[in-house]
């Protein structure tokens, strides 16, 4: 028969989380226990969100209690607030769900499982899992971008320049190996038009060319990827010198 208990106590002494399962039936005289399955393995904790571990723990029939506690390696980490889990056991199947929010500790976890019998006798069991933090996007910004030279004359090149940036944790780092495109609007249009795509280099520095036609204004932009945000120049006015050729 399938038992079930919610709101198991969680004790916390010195940052470990400790978590106390109810009674199990004796018939086995040698007493034995072993975490099974860590699952996920690692845990990743969304921003603002939570996220819950299932550590599956077998014990012989003769176990009265079973115990686990979870805490970080690092022992730097700081005492983490008593939580409300839960245990689903069935046989010899012991099953802790352990939540973690994003202001849990991330890197390297321990959990350790003691089982006592009815003499006080005990067995343990440690394993480690991982815990980490859902990574978002990040912003980027396109910084310093530049046509030049402004006026130009028709037909003569014009250079384009600037730096794709990554906003790191408050620092804006520069994105390298990332493509930008070049868009025109001419004087009296709504609509822009591609010129020219480019890769950035170390730093996030890139630059690109094309024939000067006609006066107007040069946008960069970038599309973004699985890890970063797209985002767009401010638009650089450009006046040329001579009329409209095509």
């Amino acid at each position: 028969m399938k038992r079930f208990a919610v709101g198991l106590t969680a004790a916390v002494i010195g940052g470990t989380m400790l978590l106390t399962g109810g009674t199990a039936s004796a018939a086995r005289t040698a007493l034995d226990v072993e975490i099974a399955d860590i699952s996920p393995n690692p845990v990743v904790v969304p921003k603002g969100g939570e996220a819950t571990v299932k550590i599956d723990v077998i014990a012989s029939d003769d176990a009265k209690k079973v115990e686990l506690s979870v805490r970080p390696l690092d022992s730097q980490a700081r005492t983490l607030a008593a939580k409300q889990s839960k245990l689903d056991q069935q046989g010899q199947h012991w099953v802790f769900s352990v939540p973690f929010t994003d202001g849990d500790p991330t890197g390297r976890w321990r959990a350790t499982v003691i089982a006592t019998d009815k003499d006080g006798k005990t067995d343990t069991d440690k394993a480690t899992f991982a815990v980490e933090a859902q990574q978002g996007k990040a912003d980027t910004r396109i910084a310093r971008f530049d046509a030049s030279p402004e006026p130009v004359r028709k037909g003569r090149t014009l250079w384009f320049s600037g730096r794709l940036q990554a906003n790191e944790d408050g620092d804006w780092e520069g994105v390298k190996g990332a493509e930008v495109a070049i868009y025109f609007r001419r004087d009296g249009s709504s609509g822009w038009k591609w010129v020219a795509d480019t890769e950035t280099r170390w730093g996030g520095k890139f630059t690109a060319k094309t024939r000067a036609y006609k006066s107007g204004e040069f946008k960069a932009v970038y599309e973004g990827d699985d890890d970063t945000n797209g985002s767009t120049s401010a638009p650089d006015y450009v006046r040329v010198r001579g009329g409209w050729h095509h």
